[in-house]
């Protein structure tokens, strides 16, 4: 009798745990930026971004209901710090030491993410070196986190479009910039700008807030069946190729 009691009472604690997984909703800001150009593209309801495309297949397959939100990028952090975001996706290589804090855990890997220092062509060669950076004025996107942006002055701007320009007008010597939004940029702008050094190198993870933790195991299931199926790389190549971009434009 008693290991029937305990069985029932087992069987009860899961299915009330299971319903409250399929009630949780979890908001979210996808669009740290207002043109994460390829993550997240705005105003492109047919292509999104990798991001934008990707997040709700994501958690539809964790079978997690999810809430947009639309912060500008300076209350973003705000708001997740605070709780009125629950998640949203990062690189560890972003923040000191990998460290997300003690308000967040993280998803396995998603995809692979890359930033470099970006200059124009004729002044690549001065910036080879991450540690290049050092008491210099940097152009960087409002809301982004930098990973050592202690060890130099922030010179902000709204997008990595504007990063781009402001190069061009020699209203920064040097910036900081995922490869893929540079790249896209500096061809829609024709602008001559290069890949310098490396500034981080790492994989793009959720950061989720630590009171949903236990939604964990769904988020990491979801990523590696879409990572087994093709599904996110088939997203990615979508947004690498040409054809995507002259679409956005």
């Amino acid at each position: 009798m008693k290991r029937s009691v305990t069985a029932v009472a087992c069987l009860m604690l899961c299915f009330i745990s299971g319903f409250a997984f399929a009630q949780t909703t979890l908001k979210y800001n996808v669009n740290g930026s207002s043109s994460w150009v390829p993550y997240y593209i705005p105003n492109a309801p047919e292509n999104p971004g990798i991001l934008g495309e990707i997040v709700p297949l994501l958690l539809a397959r964790a079978q997690i209901n999810i809430e947009k939100h639309n912060f500008p990028p300076r209350r973003t952090n705000y708001a997740l710090d605070n709780g009125l975001l629950d998640f949203d996706f990062v690189s560890p290589s972003w923040f000191p030491n990998n460290d997300l804090g003690e308000l967040f855990v993280q998803s396995s890997a998603l995809l692979a993410i890359q930033e470099n220092i970006i200059t124009l062509k004729a002044n690549a060669k001065d910036w080879q070196h991450a540690d290049q950076l050092t008491g210099k004025a940097i152009g960087t996107v409002r809301g982004y986190l930098y990973h050592n942006d202690a060890e130099f002055t922030r010179v902000d701007f709204i997008s990595e479009r504007e990063l781009i320009i402001a190069l061009e007008k020699n209203r920064v010597k040097a910036a900081i910039s995922g490869d893929l939004p540079a790249l896209y940029w500096a061809k829609q702008l024709n602008s001559p700008i290069a890949l310098a050094a490396i500034h981080s190198k790492g994989d793009l993870v959720m950061r989720l807030r630590k009171e949903h933790a236990a939604l964990l195991p769904q988020i990491n299931a979801a990523i590696a069946e879409l990572q087994a199926d093709g599904t996110i790389q088939h997203i990615i190549d979508k947004y690498t190729q040409q054809a995507v971009f002259e679409q956005t434009k």
